[in-house]
């Protein structure tokens, strides 16, 4: 499938890829309008089908991973289009269905609905020009795909509230320090740092690791209690899988594992 506003590539070899999308609305700093949510929904489910893609990184530009949504063509609607068209959510949220990590590789902006795009990828690696914010209260709005939810489970409350309620923008520095992305690297390093990490992951066990992703996501969909039983049932259900077998006799032999494909 051809798509217009993103940009398809694979990084490494055999059954051990990575996946990589890249937005492709420069002139527009990556405003994500619906036919680049759609494309991105329908490249993410691509590459999670995909037995040769272990791992998946989304970046942008240098400039902007992704400016915010595309206001003019939200300007358009009223309340009831905006109901009836399920305005965001029909095509914001495909991203939540991918089972395999996603990195998100960040440069520049990440505003509004970037920020929120970024925060519905699994680990944020953020450049040192990177700038993070939620200005949609300047709009007259509020954050829609996930700001006002996602952001105080990343950084608390408090720092959630500044951002939503003034406007104002973070810097990777800060970012990283309140636990809003993973790690901060210079802007030349962002694309090989991050598929350097999809390249490790991409080297363990498939099971291991969906399940890994999908019990940590539980966290923050449940209480502790229910959260560690789940946990444990899947540290449970690992161990009738072929690559626990190996990983642990791969440790007792002293060698490096050689995990099955996903």
């Amino acid at each position: 499938m051809n798509f217009e506003h993103i940009l398809l590539s694979r990084h490494g070899e055999g059954d051990r890829q990575t996946g990589l999308i890249t937005l492709n609305r420069p002139k527009a700093l990556n405003a994500l309008n619906d036919a680049l949510m759609d494309e991105l929904g329908q490249a993410l489910l691509d590459f999670d089908q995909d037995p040769t893609v272990a791992c998946i990184v989304l970046t942008g530009q240098d400039k902007a991973f992704a400016a915010g949504a595309d206001i003019p063509e939200l300007a358009r609607h009223d309340f009831m289009s905006a109901y009836r068209s399920e305005l965001i959510s029909r095509n914001w949220e495909t991203i939540r269905r991918v089972r395999k990590p996603v990195i998100a590789a960040v440069a520049g902006f990440a505003l509004g609905g970037g920020c929120e795009l970024a925060m519905m990828c699994d680990t944020i690696i953020a450049a040192d020009n990177a700038r993070f914010g939620q200005p949609e209260i300047k709009l007259g709005v509020i954050p829609g795909a996930g700001g006002t939810q996602r952001l105080p489970r990343a950084v608390g409350k408090a720092k959630a509230m500044d951002m939503v309620l003034t406007a104002r923008m973070m810097d990777a520095t800060e970012a990283e320090r309140i636990g809003l992305v993973s790690r901060v690297v210079p802007l030349a390093q962002l694309l090989p740092e991050a598929l350097q990490m999809g390249a490790l992951i991409s080297t363990l066990s498939g099971p291991a690791v969906m399940l890994a992703k999908e019990a940590v996501n539980r966290a923050f969909e449940t209480g502790l209690s229910d959260g560690v039983q789940y946990e444990r049932r899947v540290f449970q259900a690992l161990f009738g899988t072929p690559d626990q077998q190996e990983g642990m006799a791969a440790f007792l032999a002293k060698r490096p594992p050689v995990f099955e494909k996903a």
